[in-house]
């Protein structure tokens, strides 16, 4: 057996009701705690209250949208003069990035571009990073269990890593509960984001044991569970895919994603587009590209895929079934979420060098990858 090894989260809990632990677990690091939360203050209410309670100091930071290398700046000024014990995260993907990024770099002195890959010098910190626990609200990017923050920067116009094994969240606190209701287009976006990130690590050429144990059996429970609550509302559903979300987050932490995610950074630098809905409208695609050109053990698992995929959107054609389940659940194509055909050359071009591509079962030249861009268009 290949030896490899096994980088997540300091610890993980998972399930219903866990949510209530999270004020004893964040106060345990210190009295004074920076929460970042999403777009609604009102969701991260009860936390403020509960770590009151507990005799702690609160400050709320709103994070919007994705994450931008300007707004990470700007909240950075402030923070590194009167640094928290703790940072906590409840929210998104993009809310654990921005607050996993401001662990990171709160101790640090250098500027920031020097730690971003990429479009800076990619450095590794140098210092540790403050304590930090991630409660997501949504279950796609696995952003709990990942070490890296997905930064953007729009004068560059890419989406860029900041990186290191020490950002892995100390407490990744998963609670399904705190998913119930998520709106139908962002259940849709997200949830296929899960399935993408538990796809790729299985057939990329990074894979290991661990990571396929946890991606075998988790690839027909995530598609099941997301054709569930597009159909709606289901408790059920809702566990397997927060389920799903952390099995694909810990996966990609140690095996690697592929082209969907090479093209889908790029893509988020060029365009406004949702990064789950990317990954969704660019899923089919890919694994259409990559069976055609796979071989060997690659193709086994690429044939797996297109088994669980077909079992539950049966069709001719497993992987244009399930675009057009997608696209009738509304998932936009690429142009409709601002991306012009004229682009395709240089987003092509720059995902062929990106990270993720590294682990993509098949080497796919330029010409392939704006094929994939086309028919996702």
């Amino acid at each position: 057996m290949t030896p490899f090894s096994i980088l997540t989260a300091g610890r993980i809990l998972f399930g219903r009701g866990e949510a209530a632990k999270a004020a004893g677990l964040i106060a345990g690091f210190g009295a004074s705690v920076l929460l970042v939360h999403g777009a609604r203050p009102g969701r991260a209410a009860w936390l403020v209250s509960a770590l009151t309670d507990l005799g702690c100091r609160v400050t709320t930071l709103p994070c919007a949208g994705e994450p931008t290398l300007d707004g990470l700046q700007s909240a950075l000024a402030d923070l590194r003069a009167a640094p928290p014990d703790v940072v906590a995260a409840i929210g998104g993907g993009s809310v654990i990035d921005m607050a996993k990024a401001l662990a990171a770099l709160i101790p640090s002195r250098g500027p920031v571009p020097d730690y971003l890959e990429v479009v800076g010098k990619g450095l590794p910190l140098d210092h540790a990073p403050l304590p930090f626990v991630a409660l997501p609200t949504t279950a796609g990017t696995g952003a709990e269990v990942t070490k890296n923050a997905v930064i953007g920067v729009p004068e560059h116009q890419r989406k860029v890593s900041l990186r290191d094994d020490r950002m892995l969240p100390d407490i990744a606190l998963v609670d399904p509960a705190l998913t119930d209701g998520a709106p139908r287009a962002v259940t849709l976006a997200t949830g296929l984001d899960a399935v993408t990130q538990v796809i790729e690590p299985y057939v990329s050429c990074k894979a290991t044991p661990f990571t396929d144990a946890l991606c075998r059996p988790a690839i027909p429970l995530g598609l099941a569970a997301l054709k569930t609550l597009m159909a709606g509302e289901d408790a059920t559903a809702r566990d397997h895919m927060a389920w799903v979300s952390l099995c694909g987050g810990m996966a990609l932490a140690n095996a690697g994603l592929g082209a969907v995610h090479g093209l889908a950074g790029v893509i988020g630098g060029v365009a406004p587009a949702p990064h789950g809905a990317v990954c969704g409208v660019l899923l089919p695609h890919v694994l259409a590209t990559n069976t055609a050109q796979a071989s060997g053990p690659y193709a086994a698992r690429l044939a797996e895929v297109a088994g669980w995929i077909n079992a539950v959107f049966p069709g001719d054609d497993p992987f244009q079934a399930l675009a057009g389940w997608a696209r009738q659940n509304g998932l936009p194509a690429l142009t409709e979420m601002g991306l012009p055909p004229e682009a395709h050359p240089q987003v092509a071009e720059a995902a062929g060098l990106s990270s993720s591509m590294k682990g993509n079962p098949v080497a796919l030249p330029v010409s392939a990858l704006i094929a994939i861009l086309q028919r996702a268009g």
